[in-house]
């Protein structure tokens, strides 16, 4: 299985509550996104992807974050969740995802854990965090990469930053506290989504 979105940014929805899921994930795919990861270490994070998956799964990739366990992977497939991103590179997780029929984005920083994670199965890498180690690092990263990989910058992208990472090789990015934070209202949701696709759009003309 590979990658398969047609916008390559992945909204993180870190903290939101399952009573503001819907209008939240219905403003990110109405500005454009199509995949969705909400983290694990969200309240009820249970209820929040059963509910994305079973209204949105037919319009967008949905899954979960922060995956860091095996035995989490069962619980999300039973659930109908497509996508799994971890914050590290641990095979038994990837693999078990893999298994499963999940697009897997595994999260790494080095060579090794890149090269780790793609013999485990993964789909595609995310490096993690992006804004520590600057699109230079990522570039001479990418250097050794399968080229048909995608790679996702994740931490501290903004629509001001997103192109020069996109500059760097990254086929796009994952979306964190820029994008969402928790607690805000869905119209600022709506509003930084539209600068993230505009940015991209922009960027990839």
């Amino acid at each position: 299985m590979k990658w398969n979105t047609n916008m390559p940014l992945i909204g993180i929805l870190r903290g939101i509550t399952p009573a503001e899921v819907h209008d939240h994930v219905a403003a990110l795919l109405d500005a454009g996104f199509d995949a969705v990861e909400i983290p694990l270490n969200s309240p009820q994070w249970e209820v929040s992807i059963a509910q994305t998956v079973a209204e949105f799964g037919h319009r967008a990739l949905i899954g979960a974050g922060t995956v860091l366990k095996p035995e989490q992977l069962d619980a999300l497939h039973s659930m109908g969740s497509k996508l799994v991103v971890t914050p590290n590179t641990q095979p038994a997780v990837i693999r078990r995802a893999v298994e499963l029929g999940m697009t897997v984005c595994a999260g790494c920083a080095t060579a090794s854990e890149a090269f780790t994670a793609l013999d485990a199965g993964a789909q595609a890498l995310k490096i993690f965090p992006s804004v520590s180690f600057g699109p230079d690092y990522i570039k001479a990263l990418k250097a050794v990469l399968p080229p048909e990989v995608p790679v996702f910058a994740v931490g501290g992208i903004t629509p001001e930053n997103l192109s020069i990472y996109l500059a760097a090789g990254c086929a796009g990015a994952g979306l964190g506290g820029d994008l969402y934070r928790a607690g805000q209202s869905v119209s600022q949701t709506a509003q930084q989504a539209a600068a993230f696709i505009k940015a991209f759009k922009d960027a990839t003309k």
